[in-house]
């Protein structure tokens, strides 16, 4: 598994977002300032984190993004699902059924269903608190 830079600046994103507090909304072109990241490329990623109820949106004079919860309840995970999708390691595991034929019979299948585990409750158990927690905030870290 291979992490894209849209998973990678989605996280750069929201993270400089957290570090920040509560500040109000912050404009798409400080935290590209900031986190030197295309403006245009965060426009792609700011819908993903919408929807997937992460970002609010605030049009007009003072708008920008702000988060939509907590620093704490927003999970590594979470952020990595909304932008690239599936984290499993194999396709048959990106549904909640794995209807592959040789499920019954692949001697490997273990292995995929251990490292998804694996994976899973590890990008599930950190958080963008934790990451700030752990000296992750301004721009003296790297994803």
């Amino acid at each position: 598994m291979k992490i894209s830079t849209k998973g990678r600046y989605a996280l750069r994103m929201l993270i400089d977002i957290a570090s920040r507090g509560d500040d109000g909304f912050i404009s798409l072109k400080e935290i590209s300032d900031h986190q030197n990241i295309s403006k245009k490329y965060l426009e792609q990623i700011v819908p993903l984190l919408t929807k997937n109820g992460m970002l609010r949106t605030n049009r007009g004079n003072r708008g920008g993004y702000s988060l939509a919860k907590s620093a704490d309840e927003i999970s590594v995970g979470e952020v990595l699902r909304a932008t690239e999708g599936s984290l499993a390691p194999v396709a048959c595991l990106e549904y909640e059924v794995n209807d592959c034929p040789r499920a019954d019979s692949c001697a490997t299948l273990y292995v995929w269903e251990g490292l998804y585990d694996v994976i899973t409750k590890y990008l599930d158990g950190i958080t963008l608190g934790d990451i700030i927690a752990h000296g992750g905030s301004g721009s003296d870290y790297c994803i």
